[in-house]
Formats: structure tokens, sequence, C-alpha cells
């Protein structure tokens, strides 16, 4: 089970391997959602997104003569290629198991960072029984891609660098809003929070209609997404939570928020409008819930946990609300 020493751990193992991402905060943007906002920007992570943190702390920590092997994972585009690079940088194969309707930018860029990739159709075959067929054949190593203990310690070192930036702004109390899919991102900032800022609030945020963490933390018991695809946030379109990251998030975080695809495109916009930066739409879920829910504290500091967009899809965003 992951804690605040595996995160401290993977921290030191990411140290010169992994970029700080900066706090940002903008006027202007605060006056559009009637409140303070802070963006940390993992759309400024190597691959364009936190998942290089998980994919190299899992990676990092395995016995040498295992990793040697190689390692397989599976996803829609921001862990292929934060495994992708992480597995080059350790001169080790990797496979990638991704979706067939996974942007084109992100299949791509797995390739080029030198990973073999190998695609399946999200409706109609089981990443899990695919993926375990491979390993086997293989003899790979799984690192998947949130219910794993090194990924949730690697994405964890999100929360301690975040936590430090807020002190240099003075912020003693506020809602964290993370944009979640699996749960990886979530349990693990819980987790450095709850060591460093246990005055801080943990929100999830999530698509409409694929608000299967909100729900498990309604009920209290793991709910599925009735579809697996549908919704242009396909970043943090997953089936259910992960069995390791609900326990934590349940313990840890308040209930969970969501956002329309639309408001998701309007804060790709904003963001791009008044922090210069570009966000895919699941990445900037979190900024969407921020900027368009009410239910929220006057100082909120939400997660871009990507910016691997197709152009499209930006200058659809772009397009749409002026920016």
């Amino acid at each position: 089970m992951t804690d605040i020493a595996m995160i401290r751990a993977a921290a030191g193992r990411l140290a010169g391997h992994a970029r700080v991402t900066p706090l940002l905060h903008a006027p202007l943007l605060d006056a559009v959602a009637g409140r303070r906002i802070f963006v940390k920007a993992e759309c400024l992570q190597l691959t364009g997104s936190f998942k290089f943190r998980g994919g190299w702390s899992a990676i990092s920590a395995m016995e040498p003569a295992l990793r040697e092997k190689g390692v397989m994972a599976y996803s829609s585009g921001n862990h292929a290629q934060g495994v992708a690079l992480a597995a080059a940088r350790h001169g080790i194969p990797a496979v990638i198991l991704m979706p067939s309707d996974a942007p084109q930018v992100k299949i791509a860029n797995t390739r080029a960072y030198g990973a073999e990739v190998i695609l399946y159709d999200r409706n109609h075959e089981d990443r899990d029984t695919l993926g375990a067929r491979l390993t086997a054949e293989r003899g790979l190593t799984l690192v998947k891609p949130f219910d794993d203990p090194q990924v949730i310690a690697g994405q964890g070192t999100v929360g301690l660098e975040l936590a430090e930036q807020a002190r240099s702004f003075d912020i003693e109390q506020a809602d964290v809003i993370v944009c979640c899919g699996g749960g990886g991102l979530s349990s693990g900032i819980s987790l450095s929070l709850e060591a460093e800022t246990p005055s801080f609030t943990v929100r999830t945020a999530e698509p409409e209609g694929f608000d299967d963490m909100a729900r498990s933390l309604r009920t209290g018991r793991i709910e599925r997404n009735p579809a697996s695809s549908g919704s242009i946030c396909d970043a943090i379109l997953t089936p259910a939570p992960g069995s390791l990251t609900f326990p934590i998030v349940s313990r840890l975080c308040g209930p969970g928020l969501t956002a329309t695809d639309d408001e998701a495109l309007h804060a790709m916009a904003l963001a791009f409008t008044h922090l210069r930066i570009v966000l895919e739409p699941g990445g900037a879920i979190a900024l969407a819930a921020a900027l368009f829910r009410d239910d929220l504290s006057d100082t909120v500091i939400c997660t871009a946990s990507g910016g691997n967009v197709d152009p499209a899809t930006f200058r659809m965003a772009l397009d749409r609300y002026g920016g």
C-alpha cells in the first residue's frame, strides 16, 4: 500500500529526471471564476502529462533483472507516453496496448519515444485480458496506469510540489481539484497533502456521464461506467476506480465533481488566454469544475494534468470560446 514514505522515495528517484512544474495564477482568470484559482501545470511535464512521474517511479523501483526484460502498459495515450519515455531512458523495451480510437498525436508520440504500439478496439475487446496475454507471452512486467503502488507514489510527487508551492503563495486553506480517471493522481496527491497540508480538501473532477469515482464516493462502493467511450476527455475515461486507489480517495477526498465536455473546451480556451498553456480536454476538466461549479472554497488549486491535444480539438476550443 502506498504511503507518504513511498512518495518521498519516489520524489528522490525522480529528482533530475522529471520537471518541477509551476503553480500558475492569473488575476483575470480569478475574475471569470469569482474565486482565486491556481493551476498546477502538469501539461508542462515531460511527455505532456503527469504520467511520466508514475512511469518513472514504477520502472526505477523494479529489480534490475526484472526491469531488463521490458515493460508492458495499456493506455489511451498519456500513461503510454510516460512509460515509453521512462523505459527508453532506462534502456529497456516497452510494449504499449492502446485503443484504436486514441488521438493520433498520442499514438504517434508513443511510437516516437521508442515503444511498440499494439492497437485494440476498446468497445469490443478487453484490455486487461489482452494485456495479461501479452505480458505472459513476452515475459514483460505490466505497469498499470493507476492501480499500482509505485505509480501512485510517483503521481503523489505532484502533491509534494503543490504543497511547497502553495506555501510560497501563503495559501492556508483550499480545495484541490484533481482530474480523475482511475484515481492514481487523486490518491497520490491526497496522501501527500494529508501529510503536508491537511487543511486542504481534495476533490476529484470527471466528465459528465463518466463519473464513476464521484458515484463511488456517494455509494461507498466501486461503481462502473456504463460506456467506455463517448466523451472528448479520452485521457480519463476508465471503466471504474482502482481497487487500490478507491480506498485512499474515499478516506481522504471530498465529494466528486463533474463538468461537461463543452465546459472542458471552455476551460481549455481560458487556460490558453490567461495562462498561455495548452490543455487537452481531460487535462482541463479540473479547471472546468473550478470555473463553473459553485460549491467550492474561495481559493481553488486545480491540476492541469495533460496537454496532449489533437490540433482539431484545440482549434475547436479556441474557435468556440474566442481564445
